[in-house]
């Protein structure tokens, strides 16, 4: 194993692989350096003398300040480094037109659905229109669970607690993100539950959904039913027996889209998980497929990355607005911009959100920006996207699977459970925490520090990925879990 790591030649710092004690001396690019004290893993040691108000480097980019002189071998972070990042921006573009070489084809089992649409599982969805029936969708999950047999997956109930006494875009989103999920492929059979008084109720929600399959999709307003309950469930048998014809069959993997999030990040993330995912990415996009990249307000401090990789002048303009945008919404809410990262990833190493940033837009790999998505709009445009939504977990791997996404990959140097309303791969950036949470960790990328090179790592997940849009269960599902969270940004009446 390599005890540090120097990631770019420019860099004036470089990152712990394990503890280092004081004292120790190391020999970096040919040079000696002595460390003035303990550095924990994933933590950052200056490689020579910073003076108070000059930049340090990490990933060969400004990731801050030094807030005071920085000695040679003494470590970097929130006591002696501050974030250099402002409010609004003005950027130009400056395209650098990556290439993308196409690649081999590579194919994957799954369900064909009848409007065309591919999912990776067959599974049976209660989808409330509002929160007031939830205890009746959560009910109707729990007997419906013998319907679980053959080639339908899980049966699942995706509570919300949204639907009415909400105003404007709120209220937009969540009949928006319901329509997403009525139409998403990986599941067989929707059963849309109602209450009936709602604002977002099931006539108002057609508008939305627009054309659907009427075998697959069915509604039950329950205020209109003597037993809603009994009604229900012979709603659930009927599609049970419906999506209980589909069969798994051999599909191109230019079909697949999957989602790339972070969360709990530490100093590991950007040199491990994350650029791994980003191998990935470039893999799948060189097969015809589509990734989703989104958290936006972890690509501050990184955007100009993103924004000189978008193939037209149109969709640079349009990446500057999905930055500035989410700017002015924390200035709406009078809060601070760059009010990140967090206590977790402050204690795994990340000291600002340039450095924070720097490392999660590792995650899009070298793929030239095909797509720019609003919230709830679905993807269109196959290779890369970026998709607006905020860095919460859940929120942004709901956002990614209603755009689009089949499967999400979730990186992480903390561990996390969750779930979202699709398979969800975690991802460890160390083999630590694979070995200390292997009941949440699908995936470890921290071999790349010991003995895997990340082209490897990328390879080895990609054939994970095909594994798991074939019907092998991630972690979560193992566990039974589907969980999901809309994006709420206003007034609640």
């Amino acid at each position: 194993m390599q005890d540090f790591v120097k990631i770019h030649e420019d860099d004036n710092v470089a990152v712990a692989l394990r503890p280092i004690e004081k004292g120790e001396k190391l020999l970096v690019a040919g040079e000696e350096v002595a460390i003035w004290e303990e550095i924990p893993q994933g933590h950052k040691f200056a490689l020579k003398e910073i003076p108070a108000g000059e930049e340090v480097i990490k990933y060969g980019f400004r990731i801050g300040y030094a807030k005071e002189g920085i000695q040679k071998g003494q470590w970097v972070h929130v006591h002696n480094l501050k974030t250099a990042l402002g409010d609004l921006l003005t950027y130009t573009y400056e395209p650098v037109s990556p290439k993308l070489t196409e690649t081999e084809h590579a194919y994957f089992d799954g369900f064909r659905r009848n409007d065309g649409k591919v999912g990776v599982r067959n599974e049976l969805w209660i989808v409330p229109t509002v929160g007031c029936v939830n205890s009746i969708a959560k009910s109707l999950e729990k007997e419906a669970q013998r319907f679980a047999t053959g080639t339908i997956d899980a049966v699942a109930a995706f509570t919300h607690p949204y639907g009415c006494s909400q105003m404007g875009d709120d209220q937009e989103n969540t009949r928006k993100i319901l329509a997403d999920m009525i139409h998403h492929p990986n599941a067989g059979g929707v059963l849309v539950l109602g209450l009936g008084c709602e604002n977002s109720n099931i006539p108002v929600l057609m508008d939305y959904i627009g054309d659907y399959d009427k075998e697959r999709v069915r509604f039950l307003q329950c205020q209109d039913v003597e037993d809603e309950h009994q009604e229900a469930m012979k709603i659930l048998e009927e599609l049970a027996a419906y999506a209980g014809s589909f069969k798994r069959e051999k599909i191109d993997a230019s079909e697949l889209v999957i989602g790339m999030k972070c969360g709990g990040s530490d100093g590991l993330s950007g040199i491990t998980a994350n650029p791994v995912v980003g191998a990935f990415s470039d893999i799948l996009c060189s097969k015809g497929g589509t990734t989703i990249l989104t958290e936006v307000p972890e690509m501050f401090g990184a955007e100009t990355i993103l924004m000189n990789r978008c193939e037209t002048p149109e969709l640079f303009d349009q990446t500057v607005n999905l930055i500035n945008d989410f700017k002015n919404y924390f200035k709406r809410h009078d809060q601070t911009i760059y009010e990140n990262p967090s206590p977790g990833n402050k204690k795994g190493g990340i000291s600002t959100l340039e450095d924070k940033s720097l490392g999660c837009t590792q995650k899009s790999g070298s793929s030239p920006v095909k797509g720019v998505l609003a919230y709830t709009e679905p993807v269109k445009v196959k290779g890369l996207n970026l998709l607006s939504a905020p860095g919460n977990d859940l929120v942004a791997s709901t956002a990614l699977a209603m755009s689009g996404a089949h499967i999400v990959l979730f990186t992480t140097g903390r561990g996390t459970p969750f779930a979202s309303p699709v398979p969800t791969v975690k991802i460890s950036s160390n083999s630590k925490l694979a070995g200390h949470k292997s009941n949440w960790i699908d995936f470890n990328a921290g071999r790349m520090v010991e003995d895997a090179t990340k082209e490897d790592m990328a390879e080895a997940l990609f054939q994970y990925v095909l594994e798991v849009a074939s019907g092998r269960l991630v972690k979560s599902e193992e566990a039974g879990f589907h969980d999901w969270a809309i994006f709420k940004q206003g007034v609640t009446l």
